[in-house]
């Protein structure tokens, strides 16, 4: 199934530079990343917090970054004042590459996500037969977060499952800001929250909380960060509390709006 992505913007970075200036910005090592698969990485404010999560690429000795399109322009101004005297340049493809999320679909032209998934950039208008729902929902089932205006600076790296296996985080190669508190948390403790998929008969949106009435948190237990419909029930990736993962959840403190942890 192939769906058109027009909710996602993609930067081109070019220049002698390029590599090295996004090594120093974003959490994953940019040396491993290549032409046939899409690199995940944060780009984290200083506290460690995440402003966007991006898919990273090669193409053309070029480097290339897709990302929600409403946190387009804060990745852009905040990438231009790090740059300062570098041999580096960030111009804004969006209008005119387009973006489609492949589904157990194979293209030769497209870079892999995982085994399920793919991502396809190209100038042409191409026939899709799937809407940005579908997509939505086979990024939930494959555990793939994603960060919105709404969301973002809440979550370290860990808190979104970044840091399992170094899906988006790499803990060798070096500074980048928010480095040293996303680096003390993996040596030296280990996050009360974590990323998990659930499943609602009641509407879900982004941002919601996820509450256990257990929970002494000041916080609500969690909250929603990704949602996509299907025959009338919700699914979606939700931060909460690793230690009441198993009680009775809550959206947004009702009680008469219980929610369902889907078992792995």
């Amino acid at each position: 199934m192939k769906v058109k992505l027009n909710n996602r913007a993609i930067i081109n970075i070019s220049g002698k530079d390029a590599l090295t200036f996004l090594q120093s910005q974003f959490s994953n090592d940019l040396h491993k990343s290549d032409s046939l698969h899409v690199q995940i990485n944060a780009y984290c404010q200083h506290q460690g917090k995440v402003i966007s999560i991006l898919w990273i690429f090669k193409k053309n000795n070029n480097l290339y970054i897709s990302l929600p399109k409403e946190l387009k322009e804060t990745v852009i101004k905040k990438l231009e004042m790090y740059r300062m005297m570098a041999d580096v340049r960030i111009e804004d493809f969006s209008s005119k590459v387009n973006q489609y999320g492949l589904i157990d679909e194979k293209n030769y032209r497209a870079v892999k996500i995982n085994k399920n998934l793919s991502l396809l950039t190209t100038r042409d208008d191409l026939v899709c037969g799937g809407e940005l729902n579908e997509w939505d929902l086979a990024c939930i089932h494959n555990h793939i977060p994603e960060i919105y205006v709404k969301t973002s600076e809440k979550f370290t790296p860990q808190i979104l499952n970044l840091d399992i296996e170094e899906l988006g985080v790499s803990f060798t190669k070096g500074c980048y800001p928010g480095q040293e508190v996303v680096a003390r948390m993996h040596y030296l403790g280990k996050p009360k929250r974590r990323l998990f998929r659930f499943h609602s008969s009641f509407k879900v949106s982004i941002g919601d909380s996820l509450n256990v009435s257990e929970s002494q948190s000041v916080k609500s237990s969690g909250e929603v960060v990704r949602v996509a419909k299907k025959d009338g029930d919700f699914y979606f990736l939700g931060i909460f509390e690793v230690s009441y993962i198993n009680n009775q959840i809550y959206l947004n403190n009702d009680q008469t709006k219980s929610v369902n942890l889907i078992h792995e």
